[in-house]
Formats: C-alpha cells, sequence, structure tokens
C-alpha cells in the first residue's frame, strides 16, 4: 500500500479526508491481522476462510469456524485459533455504539448535529468504525475523537460551549475556582535554562511516591476457594534517569520483584484463594526519583555509526508484525529525511513529521491492532504508542536505530499511562523522544524539539521494550500483549481481561535533593 507522503520534504498536516483511502486498509487490517500477519512469539497460522469472513464483517462465523479448530474450549486461551477468537471478542467489545448512539454522544458537545453529518463524518473516516455481522458498528471512543480530528466540528463545539457558558451565572466563579493547569510549554522552558547552566545532563529531579492497587471484580466466578490467583503489577525500571527505586510496601504480603534486567518490570503476586467471599485486591507502592534528561547535543558534535555494531543492527531491523519495513515504509522514510545525512538531524526530521502528520486520538486496546505503525501510517492518526511506534519504524528505515519505552506519565494533575521512544546517536548513546507530545509551538529550536533528544522529568519508566516476556511468564494470551502499564491477572491459567477487574494509580511528586 501507499502511504500519503509530505510534498517536497515539507511538515504538512494531512488532510483526513485525503488520508482516508489508505486508512480504508485498516478495516481489513485490525480486524484480520493477527489471523495473517506472523505473531511476535512465531507463531504462522495458515491463512484460511476464517480471513475472509473477517473481511466480510461475518464476525458469528468467523466465530464459528474458530471454535471449531479449539479442541478444548474451556482451556485457557492459548494457540492460534483461540487468541483470534479472543480478539474478535475483544474487538466487539471495542465497537459497540450504533449510529444513533454516536449521534447522541457527539450531541452532548454538538447540539445541532445530524444524523446525516454522522454518516458524512463515516464515509471521511472521521469516525472509526467496523461491519459486524451486517452492522455498521462504531468504536467506543469515536465521538470524542471526532473533535480532534475535524478542525471544523471542533470549531463548532468551542462555540457551542462558549454560548452555553455565557448563559451560566455561575461560569465566573467556576473559572476563579478553577485549579490552574500545569504548563509544560513553561516547565520545558525552565528545564532548558537548567540544563544551559549545569554540566550533568540530569537535572531538575523529582521524588515520587506512587501506590498501586489491582481489584479483581466481586463475584468473579472464577473467584473460588482453592483457584490460584496470579497478578503482575507495574514496577519502575532503574534506568540512567530514574534511580533510588524502592518498594514501600504491598500487601498481600511480599512480592517477587522481575531483575533489574526485565524489559518490562513487574511485581508479581501469587496465592490461591482462601475465602471467595473477600475481596481479591492487590497492592504495592514504591518511590523513586526521576530527573529530567538534557543532554547538550549538537548536530556538530555527531560522531559516526558502528553499523557492524550489534546496537546498529539490531535497531535498525525489522522486527514484525509492529515494526514493518516495507517498500511504502522505506520510501517515505527517505522522502522525510530527503539528502540528510547526519543521524541526529534524520531524527529530527522524522520526529517532526510524525508530530505534525500523527495527531493523537484516543486508539482502541492494544490487543486488536496487529501494526502499531501500520496503523498510524495507515489512518494517520494513533495514541502515544502508534506516534511512538510509527516514529520508531521511520527512524528504523532511515538508519537511525530506535526502541520502544513506556510506563506513565506523572504531570502534577495530568498522570496517565503514556508511550513513547529512544533513538540512538553517538556520542551519547540512547536519547528520548516523545513523538505524542511532539514539538512545542515556541520560537526557541530548544524548547521546540526538546522531546526530541531530551526528557522531563514526570515519568514512571516501566517498560525499556515491547511485546516481551514477563517475570514470571504468563501462560495466557495477555490482555496487552505488547504493553505493560496496567497489570496483568490469570486465575487457574485464564487470563482476566480489562473488564473483570479495576486499578487505581495514586501518584504524590516533590522536587528531590
Amino acid at each position: 500500500m501507499k502511504f500519503p507522503a509530505c510534498k517536497g520534504n515539507r511538515l504538512m498536516q494531512t488532510d483526513f479526508r485525503v488520508a482516508a483511502a489508505a486508512a480504508g486498509f485498516m478495516t481489513v487490517m485490525v480486524l484480520v491481522g493477527t489471523w495473517l500477519v506472523r505473531t511476535a512469539a512465531g507463531d504462522e497460522p495458515e491463512r484460511t476462510d476464517v480471513a475472509e469472513l473477517i473481511r466480510q464483517g461475518q464476525f458469528a462465523a468467523a466465530e464459528a469456524a474458530l471454535r471449531a479448530q479449539i479442541a478444548e474450549p474451556e482451556a485457557p486461551v492459548v494457540g492460534p485459533a483461540a487468541r483470534q477468537l479472543e480478539i474478535l471478542r475483544r474487538t466487539r467489545m471495542d465497537f459497540t455504539l450504533s449510529a444513533a448512539d454516536v449521534l447522541q454522544q457527539i450531541q452532548a458537545d454538538l447540539p445541532d448535529a445530524t444524523a446525516a453529518e454522522v454518516q458524512q463524518w463515516t464515509d471521511d473516516n472521521l469516525l472509526e468504525h467496523r461491519l459486524i455481522d451486517g452492522e455498521v458498528r462504531y468504536f467506543r471512543r469515536a465521538a470524542g475523537n471526532l473533535f480532534r480530528l475535524d478542525a471544523d466540528a471542533r470549531r463548532r463545539r468551542d462555540a457551542a460551549r462558549a454560548a452555553a457558558a455565557d448563559k451560566s451565572p455561575d461560569n465566573q466563579e467556576e473559572q476563579s475556582e478553577s485549579t490552574p493547569e500545569f504548563n509544560l510549554r513553561e516547565h520545558v522552558r525552565n528545564l532548558v535554562q537548567l540544563a544551559e547552566a549545569s554540566d550533568d545532563p540530569l537535572v531538575a529531579p523529582v521524588q515520587h511516591r506512587v501506590k498501586y492497587t489491582l481489584t479483581v471484580n466481586a463475584d468473579h466466578p472464577r473467584v473460588k476457594p482453592g483457584a490460584v490467583v496470579r497478578v503482575w503489577l507495574p514496577y519502575p525500571q532503574q534506568y540512567r534517569q530514574q534511580r533510588d527505586v524502592r518498594l514501600v510496601s504491598s500487601s498481600p504480603g511480599e512480592p517477587m520483584i522481575a531483575s533489574a534486567e526485565a524489559p518490562q518490570r513487574t511485581a508479581h503476586f501469587e496465592q490461591a484463594v482462601r475465602d471467595a467471599e473477600q475481596p481479591l485486591k492487590f497492592a504495592v507502592e514504591f518511590s523513586f526519583v526521576t530527573s529530567a534528561y538534557c543532554p547538550k547535543i549538537t548536530a556538530a558534535a555527531v560522531e559516526p555509526y558502528d553499523r557492524d555494531g550489534e546496537t546498529y543492527r539490531t535497531y535498525t531491523a525489522e522486527r514484525l508484525p509492529h515494526i514493518a519495513l516495507t517498500s511504502d515504509v522505506r520510501a517515505l522514510a527517505a522522502e522525510i529525511v530527503g539528502d540528510e545525512t547526519n543521524p541526529l538531524e534524520k531524527a529530527r526530521r522524522v520526529f517532526r513529521w510524525v508530530s505534525a502528520n500523527i495527531p493523537w486520538c484516543g486508539e482502541m486496546e492494544y490487543s486488536i491492532i496487529p501494526s502499531l505503525s501500520a496503523k498510524g501510517l495507515a489512518a494517520r492518526r494513533g495514541d502515544c504508542g502508534v506516534q511512538g511506534m510509527t516514529f520508531i519504524t521511520l527512524c528504523r528505515a532511515a538508519g537511525v536505530p530506535a526502541r520502544w519505552q513506556s510506563g506513565w506519565q506523572t504531570k502534577p494533575g495530568k498522570w496517565n499511562m503514556h508511550d513513547w521512544s529512544e533513538f540512538f546517536v553517538e556520542p551519547w548513546g540512547w536519547l528520548p523522544a516523545d513523538a505524542s507530545y511532539g514539538v512545542i509551538d515556541d520560537p526557541d529550536p530548544r524548547v521546540a524539539d526538546f522531546f526530541c533528544g531530551r526528557m522531563d522529568p514526570y515519568r514512571l519508566i516501566v517498560n525499556l521494550d515491547y511485546a516481551r516476556e514477563l517475570q514470571p511468564a504468563k501462560t495466557s494470551f495477555r490482555s496487552e500483549p505488547n504493553d505493560f502499564q496496567r497489570g496483568e491477572v490469570e486465575i487457574d491459567g485464564h487470563n482476566l481481561y480489562f473488564d473483570e477487574w479495576d486499578y487505581q494509580f495514586e501518584v504524590e511528586t516533590q522536587p528531590a535533593k
């Protein structure tokens, strides 16, 4: 497939109606990709009529065909057919809304929206949807994403909100009592000044204290006396800009903490259920210090790669299915970097392109997206993981080593799960990049390009890679097979999906000494 590209190497914002033609590829890719594309574990199921059934939106028929291939339907989800069946179930969960449901949600922000407009937005691929058993079903976050993707809808919504606010007698009081929002640009400006005045690339350390709690739903049918429960909770990496990691408390008992070499670091609990009436709750409290990483990087100081070295060969290679270096991807990367040969400048061009062309939107669960970078390049939108994987893929295609990193952002009042990246340039080694934060609107290039080579201190780094085995290994198909932020749960070898448990993330931050 061909991707819409920037012309003349200019950083252009792609028109979504133009990109929709390429995004049509997603209808097939998202639903059948895990059946046809090689998985990270190396399984290669044979092509069957199941793929065609899914392509046609005949989920019920595809599910029946898959069930016929599963010898033990009640066994944990492990094999390819069982995984694909579970992916279809999860897809149904993410695409639950009818056109009437979406219209109702949109009208909450845009009262004069019409059914005809919903159809037009659907045709323009601005409302993500799937054909499922003869019905068009919409993504559960489609309404909110519309206002992120369509400038006219956003303008009308903002005008409607302003008109409603003008009529509210409590408006002024509400504004005066609102909490000031964390100003990222001012924070970055301050970090730039601190870095310029320091010989140490680590500045502005922040002390973190996090309590993470996972609770299995009450009355879950698998919670029975004697049932073995295994839980994996996120735990901080000991990394360059993240130090002094300490387990403060845990419950029940003390978990097994994954080794410092674990690419996806966990706190693991295992216990047998004694009293099925008691809440099944697991918690860890930990502290750590994260600093802003602000090395003084310049294109003039860049040194040549050792192209025969392990780092270069590993992190410029294809890693299917999420990093696919197809001829179209390589052509797009070549167009983006143009005649630039300096690796730092190449990475900056890719970063600016992703920032301009892959805007953030709420995303479906990663387990039903067979290729994060293909999703980003075809749909020309995605959340932080899609943006980050697109950056990684294009960097590798351009000959710049790049890899995954993720965990949580912990900005005051705005904490959330978050994914970002790193790219490798000599003599500094691995440099951070956050394509989701993107280019900052600021005349100072040190501020504008801050998140391409530098990083703020409001981070909890959990993962140094994606789609790696947990410690200890999980036997069933993970709720999130790529990322690891919310945790994972198994009872008697059966995975519990995200709707079967809840989590709570509590964080306190303050300047560290």
